[in-house]
């Protein structure tokens, strides 16, 4: 269809339609083929240009021709017609012959230039439109999102426990846009989100222990919450006996709180035939920032822990914006 339309054109824009676009297509086949090495482009870039050059040399005797016409029409002079002459009657005078102007023919340097002026602006867009039109090829790396937990059925501690959070709660609040940029890479992306509504260890499922976890490339950032009546107090007293380093109490967000230093645990699991899981081992080292419930610190608090495959944490200043920031978004279900 498009080929009958252009055909209809008149030659003296069909012509320079056909160079212009043949000229762009095999400049920037030919061009594509150098910088990639391949030898098929460039084939095909050389036969755009090769039909191109053979259509400006149409054009070129079309011009010669149309400037110099054949000198045979008037070798010997206008022929009169005498046939078309009228018969006059005696003594009369024949009536004055009008001269008629020729049809004025279309101006083809005009047309030559219309035409290339028209396709002029399709052969820039068609040269420059892949780097001026944003594309999305889908390889945008999007942000993990937390997944629905309204599903889930909790364990009987949840019911049990006044006000007590859920893992997808504490999910929802901890997978903030601006959580990369507290931990002090603001470039990167969430890769895993997720919540989970557990309860704690060695208590026989009657303490709510919900967490969640936020992963990126360089951190891993763990929320949880733990409802037992241990106060940060206690806490603290207990650090001494445990291999807690680099202990600091201070207060955040008006309630009393601990900074300390520990390990994470490594575990294996082999989903093989066996179904057996290595020994539990020794993960890298983690900054972790426990926070009571309330100021009164009578019991329960939020630990927020952060660490890195390769061992390294961000400065605790990152843990008290992350705390300051996340710690008030926490819902508290009802009663």
């Amino acid at each position: 269809m498009l080929g009958f339309l252009v055909r209809l054109l008149p030659f003296w824009i069909r012509e320079p339609l056909f160079i212009l676009v043949g000229s762009v297509f095999g400049v920037r086949i030919m061009y594509l083929a150098l910088h990639d090495g391949e030898w098929i482009p460039a084939a095909i870039g050389t036969a755009f240009l090769v039909a191109t050059a053979v259509r400006v040399h149409t054009v070129v005797r079309a011009l010669r021709a149309r400037r110099s016409p054949s000198p045979a029409a008037f070798a010997h002079g206008p022929v009169p017609d005498t046939a078309a002459q009228p018969q006059t009657q005696a003594g009369q005078l024949p009536a004055p012959v009008v001269p008629t102007a020729p049809a004025k023919e279309p101006n083809a340097w005009g047309q030559a230039v219309a035409a290339v002026a028209l396709f002029a602006v399709l052969g820039v867009v068609l040269w420059l439109g892949p780097s001026l039109v944003p594309t999305d090829d889908g390889s945008t790396q999007q942000a993990a999102s937390c997944a629905s937990g309204e599903s889930e059925k909790l364990p009987s501690a949840y019911t049990k426990t006044p006000r007590a959070v859920t893992g997808d709660e504490l999910c929802k609040a901890l997978n903030r846009p601006d959580l990369a940029r507290l931990l002090g890479t603001p470039a990167e992306i969430a890769t895993v989100a997720s919540g989970t509504s557990n309860t704690a260890l060695l208590t026989g499922g009657k303490v709510a222990q919900p967490e969640a976890e936020v992963q990126f490339d360089t951190f891993t950032v763990n929320v949880s919450a733990t409802y037992n009546k241990l106060s940060i107090a206690q806490y603290v007293k207990l650090m001494k006996f445990g291999e807690e380093t680099d202990v600091k109490t201070l207060s955040v967000v008006g309630r009393p709180a601990v900074l300390f230093s520990d390990h994470t645990m490594k575990i294996e699991i082999n989903l093989g035939s066996s179904g057996s899981g290595g020994p539990v081992e020794q993960g890298p080292s983690a900054r972790t920032l426990s926070v009571a419930f309330d100021g009164k610190d009578s019991g329960g608090y939020y630990e927020i822990t952060v660490w890195s495959e390769s061992g390294a944490f961000p400065d605790d200043s990152a843990l008290l914006d992350i705390a300051e920031t996340v710690l008030p978004t926490i819902p508290e279900r009802a009663v």
